[in-house]
């Protein structure tokens, strides 16, 4: 099997399965088992495949049609710049959260306090350390398995930050400058309607917002008055219709200069407050 036979069959395959851009698909997992560059490949469509090549690209185009997620099969999922570990055990790191990201880090500044809520991967708890060194960032996430995958992306980028198995506030300790979380938000009853990726795959813990979806707000903007400093601000990320239920729950908690921010597509995608004690 040459590279471009490769790269046909398994376009060919995974359109049969109905994954979504199927040609795009292929060739990352043909450039995931083999190495080879896109310069190459164009260079060289009928070099040969080793036989353990091939072997192993017909192994992830197979898990691929089962609609296994692409970052799960690689392992990998780029994410503000940065190169994340993943596995089943996290949810996949989205375009969407780097809004999160970005909005903290215009008022994050070194020496501040941080503590990331439902952490996962560490993906928002990391990029925030690498984007501004001298904070102090701390991560907690009720998921043993999804702190492991944390703590291996946190050696690999080279950080240093207090992860922490926690229901939520449950061990944390101290005041932060800053609290932030990106929690599950879907409604029980719409997870079934997701996508085949998502619905099968990815943790039903880091999705599930209970009946409204709103669960994990309440309780995070109640307990987060405890641990926030004075003019401390608070960062959630939420989902498209969530824009005037999530800021009214803060509202009920003191919360002011509530802000709703929208993303690329122009949803609303996170929202901020902060706590006047």
């Amino acid at each position: 099997m040459t590279l471009l036979e490769a790269c046909r069959y398994g376009e060919r395959e995974l359109k049969r399965a109905g994954v979504p851009e199927a040609g795009l698909n292929a060739w990352l997992l043909l450039e995931y088992v083999s190495g080879c560059s896109r310069s190459h490949y164009l260079a060289y469509q009928e070099e040969e495949l080793s036989e353990e090549a091939k072997r192993r690209f017909l192994e992830v185009i197979e898990r691929r049609s089962k609609r296994v997620p692409l970052q799960y099969i690689t392992g990998t999922q780029e994410f503000m710049g940065h190169s994340f570990l993943v596995s089943d055990q996290v949810l996949i790191p989205r375009q969407d959260t780097e809004v999160l990201v970005e909005e903290v880090l215009k008022v994050l500044k070194p020496g501040m306090r941080f503590l990331d809520l439902c952490t996962g991967s560490g993906c928002i708890l990391l990029s925030l350390l690498l984007g501004c060194p001298g904070a102090v960032g701390v991560g907690s996430d009720i998921s043993l398995p999804a702190l492991k995958i944390a703590e291996k992306n946190r050696a690999l980028l080279g950080q240093e930050a207090l992860l922490l198995e926690s229901d939520l506030f449950e061990h944390v300790e101290g005041a932060f400058d800053l609290i932030v979380s990106n929690p599950p938000y879907i409604k029980s009853q719409e997870i079934l309607g997701l996508m085949e990726e998502v619905r099968m795959f990815e943790p039903v813990s880091a999705l599930d917002g209970h009946e409204d979806g709103l669960y994990f707000y309440g309780r995070i903007a109640r307990e987060s008055c405890s641990y926030l400093k004075a003019g401390g601000r608070l960062y959630l990320e939420i989902g498209w219709d969530q824009g005037q239920a999530v800021p009214e729950l803060l509202r009920e908690q003191g919360f002011q200069e509530i802000e709703v921010k929208k993303d690329l597509a122009g949803l609303d995608r996170v929202v901020t407050g902060v706590l006047r004690n």
